[in-house]
Order: structure tokens, then sequence, then C-alpha cells
């Protein structure tokens, strides 16, 4: 029995690995075990229960470097917050979200992205990964480190939280996704105003976790919707604490190609791209109105983009969507270390997966993104 390599035709396996079962390159389909797969003349290989090209599985075998962590991880990633949650805001159904999570892992992602805040999503993951070797996936997790509460005349007043209260984050993380340590822990949602005082009172304690043994990485993550420039980020790269940070790059707000990207990558920092793409790349309708609405600002030249389906000059050669071109616009940056995908839905994760590490997008569209897009930073009005 010999592995083959990406150049080989072969067919999807589970854990990465395909092998040869005869000399004649005849392969076992792994999700359909006792089929076989010839190559056919287009040279792409099939068999009768299974679907999936080579195309794809050849491409399953890109791994990226988390910065300075030096951990190997896929490129593409699950998420599980966003609008779906993996699936508890969609079709509620734990046992499917357990089967996501284990086809995330079929198709090679071997890197899983949480949070506390994110409802059941730390324990659907922890009962989903329970028996599955710890050495086989990583999780990055996260705790918010402000509350709000109500002030004296009724407002909302913010602070920190204490650092038993990080602490306790951090145990109750832990014990939702049945593991040891996390491997990467990271600073939720944090904005320009509240960034120092957040490391001044936390950082001490998330370092004595990491001394314990119970965190691998600290990570700091942004919430850009209230700062769509990106400025909590830069402050975190100035004092260069961070292993790890999470950013939001894509067609519609490419300002962290500016200064973060660049940054992180001198540094050796790992970046998680979160929200390449999200709910105005996915509705024609709103993106339509939000594309107009950057006209009449100023933003957008008048002429650059037409007003119906202003993103449809994507969409050749490959790419089927307006969605698909955002996602591969979304991971092309070499800064970029692995990119979140969130769904609940099997086919949704393998279309992504299929359009993530497929063929990058065409220099000329890449160009014309920047040429429209790279003058201004503004937030697409997505909380979520």
């Amino acid at each position: 029995m010999s592995r083959t390599s990406a150049k080989d035709d072969v067919h999807l396996k589970p854990a990465r690995l395909v092998e040869l079962v005869c000399e004649t390159a005849l392969l076992e389909c792994g999700r359909f075990p006792g089929y076989h797969a010839t190559p056919s003349l287009d040279g792409v290989s099939h068999c009768a229960g299974c679907r999936y090209s080579i195309a794809l599985v050849e491409s399953l075998l890109k791994y990226r470097t988390l910065g300075r962590t030096e951990l190997e991880v896929s490129s593409v990633s699950l998420g599980t917050g966003g609008p779906s949650r993996i699936g508890q805001w969609t079709h509620r159904d734990e046992a499917e979200s357990h089967r996501v999570i284990h086809r995330a892992l079929d198709l090679g992602i071997n890197l899983f992205d949480t949070a506390a805040a994110y409802s059941d999503s730390e324990e659907i993951l922890g009962r989903a990964l329970k028996q599955t070797p710890r050495d086989k996936y990583l999780i990055a997790t996260k705790f918010t480190p402000t509350r709000q509460d109500d002030g004296e005349e009724g407002e909302i007043v913010e602070s920190i939280i204490s650092p038993e209260e990080l602490v306790e984050s951090c145990e109750r993380s832990l014990k939702r996704l049945q593991i040891d340590v996390i491997d990467v822990f990271q600073f939720h949602g944090v904005l320009p105003g509240n960034y120092r005082e957040c490391v001044d009172r936390l950082l001490p304690t998330a370092k004595a976790l990491q001394e314990q043994g119970k965190i691998r990485f600290l990570g700091i993550t942004e919430y850009f919707y209230q700062d769509p420039a990106h400025e909590m980020l830069d402050l975190a790269l100035e004092d260069d604490l961070w292993d790890t940070i999470m950013v939001k790059y894509g067609i519609l707000n490419i300002s962290a190609a500016w200064s973060v990207l660049p940054k992180a990558a001198a540094q050796n920092v790992g970046v998680f791209n979160m929200s390449a793409v999200r709910a105005k790349m996915t509705r024609p309708d709103e993106l339509e109105e939000i594309i107009t609405r950057w006209k009449k600002a100023g933003l957008i030249e008048p002429g650059a983009l037409p007003t119906r389906k202003p993103l449809d000059f994507l969409i050749h050669d490959g790419v089927e969507s307006v969605v698909a071109g955002g996602y591969k616009f979304g991971i092309e940056p070499e800064a970029v270390s692995t990119l979140l995908v969130g769904t609940g839905n099997i086919q949704h994760l393998e279309e992504n997966v299929d359009t993530l590490l497929g063929s990058p997008l065409p220099t000329a569209d890449n160009d014309r993104i920047r040429d429209v897009f790279g003058s201004f930073a503004a937030s697409e009005e997505d909380s979520e």
C-alpha cells in the first residue's frame, strides 16, 4: 500500500489519507466503503456511491501555519457562531450538527472556532468530538471580557469583568468542550475604547492560566460592527502580546489590508479571517442597497459598479456565484492563516470547502475589487 501525492488521481477518504488499493490504480472510496473509482476520460474520478471530484480532494491537503503558535491548521476552519450557530438557529437538530462536525473532520478541517457566548456551541462541539482523538483537532474558543449592566438612570453601563470571572469562564469552557486544554483562548469582541483596560486587568490572569497548562495560546478578536477600521487590532499589534488575532476581511471590507494584515505577517501573528461572506453578500437586494448607499456617500464612484447585480462580474470561469467569489477573495492573502466558515448544513459546508480551496479569483477581478473598495472602511451593519 502506498500513499498518493496531490498530483495523483485520488478519491475522498477521511483523515486526508488516500491509499492505492492495487497496482492498477483502482481507489477505494472512503465515504462509501466497497465502492471503487477509476480515472475517467475527463480526468476526474467518480464512483457509483460518491459525487466528489479529484479537485476537492487535492485541495484538502492545503494547510497553513497559525503564526508563532506553529500549529498547522486547515486553511478552512469551522466556526460555530454567526447566523447558524452550527444549526442551533436553523434546523435545531443536534444530531445533524454532530454530522456537520464529523463531516468537517472527514474533509480535512482540523480547527474549530467557538465561544462561550455562542449559545450551546461549546457543549455541542464537546459532545460531537468526545470520541475523536484529541490530536486530530484544535479548539479555539473565546470569553467575553466585558459585561453590560443597567446604570442608575436606566442607561447601559459597560465594565470589564474581574480576573476571577475570567478563570470561571475558562473552567466552564473546558468542561463544556470536554477537554483538558484550550488550544487558542481569545478575548472576544474587544473595542478600541476598552482594549487597554482589558489588557491591564485580565491579561496577567490569562497568562497564569497559560502557565497552568489550561490554555496553550492567547488571541484577541475585534468587533467589526463598531470598529470597521480595525483600530483595536492596530493597538493590539503594536503591543505584540498576542499569538493570534481574528479580523474581518472581505470584498466589502478590505481595510485590514492597509495595516493589520501586514503587521500580523511581520510579527508572525496567526490570523483568523471571520465573516468574509455575511448577510449582504448572500442577499442580492441588500447588496444592491448598500452599494447604492456607499455611492451616495461618495465612497464608491458612481460608474464603478452597476446598480443591479453590482458584483456579478465575478461570476465566470468556474466562479459560480458572488458568494463563491467572496470566499475566494477572503482566503487570498498569505497573512490569513485560516478562513472561518459557519454552517449547520453538510451540503453548504462541502460547497464552501470546494469553493474556498479551488482556483483563486483572476488577478483582474482582485484588482477591480481593490480599486472599488480599497479606499474606505465601512461597516456592513451586520451585528451578528
